[in-house]
Parts: C-alpha cells; structure tokens; sequence
C-alpha cells in the first residue's frame, strides 16, 4: 500500500510574522492571571545576562508582554521561595536559561552527556566535588564564595577550584541554581530544590529531544528546523531524527526558502488581537535569533555591547520597539537619576513617532523615572516630532 504524502499548509509572510507574535505573548490579550509565571511556561526559556541597563534581560521579557510588572514579583515568580515548591530552575538551553521546572525531565539528555564529557577546560582538583556536594548537603544553599571561593585571580576565566566542582555538579544535575543573589547564583542538592516527581532521568535522549523540539515549535508558532533547534541549542540531526514524530506539522511560507514546521494549534485560529507597543530586549526569544529576525520582520539587529564603541552604530544597548506587530526602530538607553535617556534613537521615517514616544514613556514609569530625555535621533529632522510625542505623552 503506498502512503500519500501529508498536505502541506500554505502560510503568507504576513500569516507566519502574526503566529509567531502571537505565539511569543506579543498579539492578544495577555494572560495577567498567570502573570510572570505563565509567561515562563509560555515561552519555555527565559535567556539569563549580566548587562543591566534599565533591567536585566530577565525582568524585561516579562515587562515586554504584561507592561509595569513589579521587579520583586519578577524575581518572586523565577526564584525558590521558602517553604514553597519551585516553579523555576536555571540551565544551559538556548543559553543561560530560567526554565519552567516542569521541563526539568527534558534536559536528562544534556545532563547525560556533560556526564560523558571527556574534556574540560578546568581541572578539577581532587576531593574537591565531593567536599562541595557534602557542605551544601549540610549546611544548605550557598553562593560559590559561601563554598569556598569563586576564582583565583580577576580574571573571569580563572575559576577556584570549588567553582569548577559547583557549575560541574550544576551541569551534572546533582546541584541547581535555586535563585540568584545580587546576581551570584545560590547552589542547592536537586534533590531538595526539584520536586520529587521531577527529579529523575527516566527520559531516553529521544523522548527528551522529541519534547523539547514540540515546545520550541509550540513557543515560535512557527518555525524553520534552524529556528526550532536554536531555540533550545539543539543540533540540526537532533531535530531531524524527532521531528515527525513531535506533533509539529510540515507548512512553507511565502518567501522562507527552507522548509517550516508549525505547532497545530496555532495554525487552528486566525491570530487576532491587540498589538503590544513595547521596548524588547536584544536577548528577547521574540529576536534572539537575527537571521529569524531578519526574516520575519525584514529587520538586521545585533547587540553591540561587545562591540568597540567607535564601531558601534546604534548603540552599546540598542532595543527595537515593537509596534503594530512590526520592529520599527531602536532605543539605546540609559538612567541618570529619574530621567530615562534615549541616548541614540533609531526610526523607521516618521510613523514610528508615536510608538517609539509610547514606548519610552512606558519604560520610564516602569523604571521609575519621571521623564526622557532625547540625545540623539539618526534621522534628524524628526527629533522635533518626537520631543513634541514625548512631551504629550508625559504630561
């Protein structure tokens, strides 16, 4: 008996860019329910990063969907509470991650193969793993200075030899990241920190990868097999052996010159609803990815904080603005005091006014700041319309 191949969904550009939005909290009604919570399990991965500028990365991507989220409720809805289970841990997915602690399960294929790992690039000195897992056995949570010591010297690179066993333990699974304190991470036994019905590794790699290949599609809405591995940090061939059997449905897309996968249920309803006007962070899951990006709204963004300042073009922390379901500018920002500055301003021609006003005005308020200030407009002759925007916005 010959089996006919399945039909595959046609999607226009526009149709693929709306699921996408919708799929990443940005069109319809946000759940204020579920709050910072459901954002985490919406989304599956939440990137961690040191830069601060009006927040961290992780307090941005809640504010980018809820608006005005409190930053301690942010931190709340990540992090271990006492005398209450989880809802979080940290791990390596797409990078530093916070991952809804349900998905603990999936990442026993990861923590297996650090397992097997035969190079390092730190020794591990002796005695030293065991003694690590036997003092927060007993004397519970612990930063890598409570331990024993962070690194040997400044460099950033030159762990202690009690860090290397911590983050070795983390990636082994036997320790988690239970919060972060002043931006350290508190170490704790799996054991106590993951819910004992989680806390196993009874996953074959297959299944794991199967499962996280159907929630990085369900999370993007749609999504090329590119797309769809980045999301978690999986390999090309990873995706190709489980594909078929995630649930995922083959489409193509106007324009995509690589085939696509779609999360069924997003392909069910047309995505209507109201748009977010929002600053994103460059390490939003919304952008992360820039040739995604690229694709999908015709928008080239890279983060130029590690790029030497004379090289910069729009900023060493430049933020797209989302409006209308497109990308249609830039902001770098910065705080001095209660003012909110727009260092540099980056507008796609002079429709983008309002959104770029609206979305600045927000951020401020979030931040408690009191008002915003303009330094610089790329396009010069519309600094005057958006000084005007601002001001209306602020009154």
């Amino acid at each position: 008996m010959t089996t006919l191949p399945r039909p595959t969904t046609e999607l226009t550009a526009d149709e693929a860019r709306r699921i996408a939005l919708r799929a990443q909290g940005f069109l319809g009604a946000p759940d204020r329910r579920s709050g910072v919570r459901g954002v985490l399990r919406h989304l599956g991965a939440v990137q961690l990063d040191t830069i601060s500028v009006l927040a961290r990365s992780h307090e941005l991507i809640p504010y980018a969907r809820l608006g005005a989220v409190g930053r301690r409720t942010v931190e709340e809805a990540y992090w271990k509470q006492a005398n209450r289970p989880p809802h979080a841990f940290e791990y390596w997915s797409h990078a530093a991650c916070v991952l809804p602690i349900e998905e603990w399960p999936h990442f026993a294929f990861r923590r297996r193969a650090y397992r097997a790992r035969p190079h390092w690039g730190h020794e591990l000195p002796d005695g030293v793993y065991d003694q690590v897992i036997k003092q927060l056995r007993v004397e519970g949570p612990l930063t890598a200075t409570e331990l024993g010591g962070a690194k040997r010297t400044s460099e950033w690179w030159d762990w202690s030899g009690t860090k290397v066993a911590v983050e070795r333990a983390l990636m082994y699974g036997e320790v988690v990241c239970v919060e972060r304190r002043g931006w350290k991470r508190v170490y704790d036994l799996a054991e106590r920190a993951v819910p004992a019905e989680l806390l196993h590794d009874e996953l074959d790699d297959a299944e794991c990868l199967r499962r996280l290949v159907r929630l990085a599609g369900r999370s993007l809405g749609v999504g090329t097999r590119a797309d769809i591995a980045d999301y978690h940090r999986l390999k090309g061939e990873q995706v190709d052996a489980v594909i078929d059997g995630s649930g995922l449905v083959p489409v193509t897309v106007e324009g995509w010159s690589k085939p696509a996968w779609a999360d069924p249920a997003a392909l069910a309803t047309p995505p209507r609803g109201r748009h977010r006007t929002t600053l994103l962070s460059p390490f939003d899951s919304l952008v992360w990815e820039r040739a995604r990006t690229e694709r999908i709204f015709g928008f080239t963004h890279r983060l130029e904080a590690y790029v030497p300042k004379p090289k910069r073009v729009h900023g060493y922390f430049a933020m797209p603005v989302l409006a209308g379901g497109r990308l249609v500018g830039r902001v770098d920002p910065a705080r001095e005091g209660r003012t909110l500055v727009a260092k540099q301003v980056t507008l796609d021609g002079r429709r983008a006014v309002p959104a770029v006003a609206q979305a600045l005005v927000e951020a401020a308020g979030w931040v408690d700041c009191t008002d915003v200030r303009v330094e610089r407009v790329d396009a010069p002759e519309l600094r005057e319309a958006l000084t005007l925007e601002l001001a209306r916005a602020l009154a």
